[in-house]
């Protein structure tokens, strides 16, 4: 079957644009915006947008139709960038422009439909309006949501729960018993309810720790591709609602991690490690095991957290985290090493110098 794609919509003005999110237009309000683009790559037809009046002042040779700006920063706007024929003044100039792509650019839509190679179980219940693609496997008494789309080669389970309007991209795999809530979105290759790492060794050879447990996806997370969460050894693995990680991220076995939480590409989290909302995790951070995360932490890429410890809200970094100013400090230190060893090297001649003309040569004495 062929799957008509409504993943373009109709050119909106400036006018629009600006009342379905309460912005200011100026200008040419009727002029048509079919995309989002950068400032440096716009063209007529496309909205763009400048963060603050220091970024305003390169978009004096912007091609976009509209472009959106800090509040009070309108006439200015017009006079800088004289080829954009409308303005928008908004709050947050970047959040305007990320709800506007949403509208111009939304989601792929399939028609509903199950591929003729996909594979799925009789026990299976199937949305009516949900579209599996080619090559999908679907095991026994899983569920699929209404307006869920499962793309090629998508490995599901048995006992698994999907809900609605979600978007399982290619190659995904859910293993046994995990549920996935409402609007999630899983990209490419992201693996769901894979064993955790857990063994107890003899003077022989290691033995697996049961790993039964199960994970759940809360709605609107989304999981970039690559990324791995291990289900739970007995209890469960749980990511919050609204969370969105990145690529290539580990989530051991039995992890709490709360509701809007970020947490950035290549991440490992050891096991029973708790992150609680509106934290903030950079790339390449380490977690060793049971670790609490307090809500509102944010902690810089590349640090390491050690096993056990509490992390209070704050900004931190380093390897073992600190607060951020006083790993500055000492990263600060650490940086004029070179320069303080060649000070001391001198210092050290100088010193010697001083006692050959200052003590007594053994012909004196």
């Amino acid at each position: 079957m062929t799957d008509p794609m409504s993943d373009t919509v109709r050119a909106k003005s400036v006018e629009e644009l600006a009342a379905l999110i309460g912005a200011r237009a100026l200008g040419d309000t009727q002029i048509g915006i079919e995309s989002v683009a950068s400032v440096g790559s716009a063209t007529l037809g496309t909205v763009a947008f400048v963060e603050d009046l220091k970024a305003l002042e390169n978009a004096q040779d912007c091609g976009a139709s509209a472009l959106i700006v800090p509040d009070g920063a309108g006439e200015r706007a017009r006079k800088i960038a004289q080829k954009v024929p409308a303005i928008i003044e908004v709050a947050i100039p970047k959040l305007a422009f990320a709800l506007f792509a949403k509208i111009l650019h939304p989601q792929k839509q399939r028609e509903p439909s199950i591929h003729s190679t996909a594979a799925i179980a009789e026990s299976a219940d199937i949305a009516l309006t949900a579209y599996i693609g080619p090559h999908v496997s679907i095991g026994e008494n899983s569920t699929i949501g209404t307006g869920t789309r499962i793309e090629a080669g998508v490995v599901v389970g048995d006992d698994v729960t999907i809900g609605i309007d979600c978007v399982l991209h290619p190659n995904v795999t859910l293993y046994d018993g995990v549920t996935i809530g409402d609007r999630v979105v899983l990209h490419a290759a992201v693996c769901i309810g894979a064993d955790g790492f857990g063994y107890v060794r003899d003077d022989v050879a290691y033995h697996k720790f049961p790993q039964v447990g199960t994970v759940i996806i809360e709605d609107d997370v989304e999981i970039g591709a690559h990324t791995c969460v291990d289900r739970g050894s007995l209890g469960r693995t749980r990511i919050g609602r609204g969370t969105k990680l990145d690529n290539q991220i580990h989530v051991g076995h039995n992890c709490d991690i709360g509701e809007r939480v970020v947490i950035a590409a290549q991440t490992g989290i050891s096991g029973s490690v708790t992150i609680e909302d509106d934290c903030v995790i950079g790339g390449q951070v380490g977690f060793g095991d049971h670790i609490r995360v307090q809500s509102g932490a944010v902690i810089g890429s590349k640090a390491g957290v050690l096993p056990g410890k509490i992390v209070r809200p704050g900004v931190w970094w380093g390897i073992p985290i600190q607060p951020r100013d006083e790993y500055k400090r000492l990263n600060a230190h650490v940086g004029r090493l070179p320069q303080m060893r060649e000070e001391l090297k001198e210092l050290r001649t100088r010193v010697k110098e001083l006692e050959e003309k200052l003590l007594p040569n053994s012909a004196d004495d």
